[in-house]
């Protein structure tokens, strides 16, 4: 196990993207576990400069977040996006998969061509299924490139109800028919994409 834990440092460490556990398997010389290897590698990192993060299905080396603050001098600076594109972006964040129309309804106001585009090619949103309604619409969801820029192992580790509003985020009571889907009432917590509703889309 110490060699396999050796070996999934070393593809991690080499890696610009985060790396799943297939992908490491298939690296990997035939009967290792890929898996069992993280768990202990994640474990062993813990308190160090750098640690083992899991980032959707994947995982990465990534600096321990206390420590960022060194890395200042070669931090990219990404382009600010426009209001339009930080509602967009969290409408698709907290209610994936949705649809262009569900945006628009739940904003008010019309999604340009051009605020979707940013998004795609920012990685941040990609094409989901089609929805089976009347013409099929195309959904949106985020990527794994959204979840590991805000440090998310998944959706579901989006700030809740709660958090936002002590934060001065959102007001005590959002206006009707903006609640997340999935979310039942005051005290839920998380905020998380819709599962169960297969039928609803194909692939």
């Amino acid at each position: 196990m110490a060699e396999q834990e050796r070996m999934c440092e070393a593809v991690l460490f080499a890696s610009s993207e985060p790396v799943s556990v297939k992908e490491l398997n298939d690296r990997m010389p035939h009967g290792c576990d890929a898996a069992e290897a993280l768990v202990h590698l994640r474990k062993r990192y813990e308190g160090r400069g750098v640690h083992v993060v899991k980032v959707g299905d994947a995982w990465a080396m990534r600096t321990a977040p206390d420590l960022s603050f060194l890395m200042q001098k070669e931090t990219v600076e990404t382009r600010k996006l426009s209001r339009a594109a930080i509602e967009t972006l969290a409408i698709i964040a907290y209610h994936q998969p949705v649809t262009r129309a569900e945006i628009e309804e739940i904003r008010g106001v019309s999604v340009s061509r051009g605020t979707v585009d940013q998004l795609l090619e920012m990685e941040w949103i990609r094409f989901g299924r089609r929805k089976m309604t009347p013409g099929r619409p195309v959904t949106f969801v985020v990527t794994p490139v959204f979840l590991d820029q805000f440090g998310l192992s998944s959706a579901r580790d989006l700030p809740g109800l709660k958090e936002l509003r002590a934060a001065g985020l959102l007001e005590n009571r959002p206006p009707p028919g903006t609640i997340p889907l999935g979310v039942s009432g005051e005290d839920d917590d998380d905020l998380e994409a819709v599962d169960g509703q297969s039928e609803l889309f194909e692939d």
